[in-house]
């Protein structure tokens, strides 16, 4: 494999991914990127991401900022961008019914075009694509996570159609996308995963080798299995026994991740170094570190997720 330092971005979730009240582990989740404020916070977030050792982090777009004002904030950082992320729903689950082709269905991609032009401002050629997480009135969220909640042969059938469409919408903006595996998405088990690669030849595998553990997929069989079609990565560690126990006696999601299931890498039982070695010799894609959930403050989990890097780099011939 060729992992270099200049192709790692670390993605600043655990800035983003936070509990309203820090002393209330068991409270509310808070999710900044949607919340105005963090327009003046996000400055510091990346200081803190160089600071902590990184050259890249995750291209993240906040809807209250122009392409111009991200440029700027970026560039007064130091920092460098890794590729970014699009996620798209299907239509039912938003209660709406729009026919392929009307102008309604072609507006429901707008925000994927979106995505595009935030990747071709930016000079990154892939994108991870994901179906949007099912948050609210789910199983697959609520109460059974990470064991194929709620099967729908038909549900799956709109929801190839749609990431079809956004893998069309994208190619013809030059981007290439990457499909993102995502616990509490549709496209959630190994048989779905398979199912909308076998149906959408065009796209890549963008694999989330943490959300493929959580699910109970082999990460090592999965990127040899997809390795002519690999992209980028996102990488994380998990509890393996928090995992193996959600699966056993499903539970929702995000009292599984309360439990402590996301660790920064190398604290957890996934090998994470072990899997990447699996990575085929010409991989080119970007790695992109993720905790999705802290350990420990968030600036600490930065430094953790670094010293990783380096060990991981120090491993590899181009490292």
């Amino acid at each position: 494999m060729t992992i270099s330092a200049d192709r790692i971005a670390l993605n600043a979730i655990q800035w983003i991914n936070v509990k309203e009240d820090p002393n209330d582990p068991d409270g509310p989740d808070v999710w900044l990127y949607r919340e105005p404020r963090f327009r003046s916070m996000y400055p510091d977030v990346l200081n803190q991401v160089r600071e902590a050792g990184f050259e890249n982090v995750m291209m993240e777009v906040l809807d209250t900022q122009t392409l111009q004002n991200y440029a700027a904030m970026i560039a007064d950082s130091g920092l460098g961008l890794g590729p970014g992320y699009c996620q798209i729903g299907i239509p039912g689950d938003h209660g709406l019914s729009l026919t392929p082709g009307s102008s309604e269905w072609v507006r429901w991609f707008d925000s994927v075009r979106r995505k595009a032009e935030e990747s071709n401002f930016f000079g990154h050629p892939t994108i991870f694509l994901a179906p949007e997480v099912a948050w609210f009135d789910t199983a697959r969220t609520m109460t059974a996570s990470a064991v194929g909640a709620d099967f729908d042969p038909d549900r799956l059938a709109r929801v190839t159609e749609v990431l079809a469409e956004a893998t069309e919408v994208l190619l013809a903006e030059g981007i290439v996308p990457g499909l993102h595996n995502h616990v509490g998405t549709w496209v959630e088990t190994e048989s779905e995963i398979d199912h909308v690669l076998s149906e959408i030849p065009e796209l890549r595998a963008s694999f989330d080798i943490g959300h493929l553990a959580w699910a109970g997929i082999d990460p090592s069989s999965m990127l040899q299995r997809y390795a002519d079609r690999l992209g980028d990565l996102h990488v994380k560690d998990l509890n393996l026994t928090v995992a193996r126990e959600s699966r056993a006696n499903p539970a929702p999601y995000k009292s599984t991740v309360d439990r402590g299931l996301f660790l920064e890498p190398g604290l957890g039982d996934l090998d994470v170094s072990g899997v990447l070695h699996a990575l085929p010799a010409a991989f080119e894609g970007w790695i992109i570190i993720e905790v999705d959930r802290a350990s420990m403050p968030p600036f600490d989990s930065a430094l953790v997720s670094a010293e990783w890097m380096r060990s991981l780099l120090a491993l590899t011939p181009n490292g």
